[in-house]
């Protein structure tokens, strides 16, 4: 059956549980501020959510792990001092101050260093540069509504409780200026990378076009590395209304509306997570992702799939995204299908979408060996309150809300009645 055919006042339920949501972020950003990963106060956010379910979840378990959560964004300046002071030794290099093969080396293996820090921590999400930064301990929080018979099937609904450093050129001038500064510094670092091949190889040595065009690159790339060094404001944590707090109080919001209409499922198991560190390089689902793909698996007729829910901000750009990790991941078809009939359900003709830029706890989950899916509305510019001090209680949008808390209620009765949309 439908929700709406469950509860007979299902419209006035959502708008009851769109307050809910709206209420909660008040509190939590009103009482506790913003929520650096691994931090006392993502710890005290989790804690919020944990007593916050205590009367609506059957089991709420809080599941610890470790991290270095300044190890994902860290390479930005890792690498705009590294490239900087490549490109001076350029410069010095091309007018004649130094003539050492030993030191060309060194740029060129530096330069190398800095396109795999990106290329690993950033575009792949591994915990590359972990040991150089400082370790903390923080937890994510697991809250189960069990099945009244022999459990069958599971469904996870999980969003982020933590919030990003700042990134400073989208609060300076929206999401074209901080791609731009993004663009401009990584260009220039591939050019540094391929100057250094270059002088190595005794080209643009001696007087002449290319000297003239290394050295122009050169002093081009100077102010590329002073965006990088720029770009994350590493002492203004935003208050992450919307990115994410809209998507933990959204998965939330479903386990109290079962508990308080007393619906139980016989054979679907609902769960619903508060993961931490996302803004940290993904960290808490994957320690989830790690702790428990292998005993989903591993039990025989339980059917799992989970829906991420992050930032419920821009209704236009509402979709459901079945590709991340900037393309590179593709997510499970399955949670797709389950994802895409509740919200169809919902009167919502969402487009499939891809992380293009960036990526979600989705992604981690299904790299750990998960059917995940992710549901988002944010504009992919990103619009200027992304990752900045803009990110507040009172730019949040209730329909947009109300139409992600309705996609995931119905999702969930679709996944307890059908399980996998044609699948037997």
């Amino acid at each position: 059956m439908k929700p709406n055919e469950v509860v007979e006042n299902y419209d006035e339920q959502l708008d009851k549980y769109t307050s809910y949501v709206d209420d909660r972020i008040h509190k939590v950003v009103g009482d506790i501020g913003s929520r650096e990963s691994g931090s006392e106060s993502e710890h005290k956010a989790q804690d919020f959510v944990a007593e916050d379910m205590k009367d609506i979840a059957d089991d709420i378990k809080k599941e610890p792990f470790s991290l270095h959560p300044k190890a994902f964004m860290g390479w930005v300046t890792c690498d705009g001092a590294i490239i900087m002071v490549n490109a001076i030794l350029l410069i010095l290099t091309l007018f004649g101050v130094f003539n050492s093969t030993a030191l060309n080396i060194i740029m060129l293996v530096a330069s190398v260093f800095c396109l795999v820090f990106m290329f690993f921590e950033f575009l792949l999400y591994k915990q590359f540069m972990d040991p150089v930064f400082p370790k903390k301990d923080t937890y994510n929080v697991v809250c189960k509504r069990e099945a009244s018979g022999e459990v069958k099937r599971r469904i996870i609904l999980g969003g982020h409780v933590d919030s990003a450093y700042e990134w400073y050129f989208t609060y300076l001038g929206g999401g074209h200026c901080m791609v731009f500064a993004a663009a401009y510094a990584i260009i220039m670092m591939v050019v540094t990378f391929v100057m250094d091949i270059l002088l190595l190889c005794g080209v643009g040595v001696n007087p002449g076009a290319m000297h003239v065009i290394m050295l122009v690159l050169a002093f081009v790339t100077l102010p590329a590395m002073v965006l990088a060094l720029m770009f994350v404001h590493w002492k203004l944590v935003v208050p992450g209304a919307n990115d994410n707090l809209t998507g933990v109080f959204a998965a939330m919001s479903v386990m109290r509306f079962l508990k308080e209409n007393d619906i139980r499922f016989e054979h679907t198991e609902v769960e619903s997570i508060s993961f931490a560190c996302e803004e940290a390089g993904l960290r808490g689902a994957k320690a989830f992702a790690k702790k428990h793909s292998a005993e989903f698996a591993a039990e025989d007729g339980v059917e799992t799939i989970a829906i991420d829910i992050d930032t419920l901000r821009d209704y236009n750009d509402m979709g459901v995204y079945n590709r991340d990790m900037t393309g590179t991941v593709h997510l499970d078809p399955d949670a797709t299908a389950v994802l895409k009939k509740g919200t169809e359900e919902a009167g919502l003709d969402l487009p499939y979408l891809n992380v293009f830029f960036g990526s979600s706890d989705a992604a981690a989950l299904v790299q750990g060996g998960m059917k995940a899916v992710l549901l988002a509305a944010m504009d992919p510019t990103p619009a200027r309150y992304y990752h900045t001090r803009l990110d507040t209680p009172d730019n949040l949008d209730p329909k947009t809300i109300r139409a992600g808390v309705d996609s995931l209620i119905r999702s969930v009765f679709i996944f307890d009645e059908e399980g996998i949309p044609g699948k037997e």
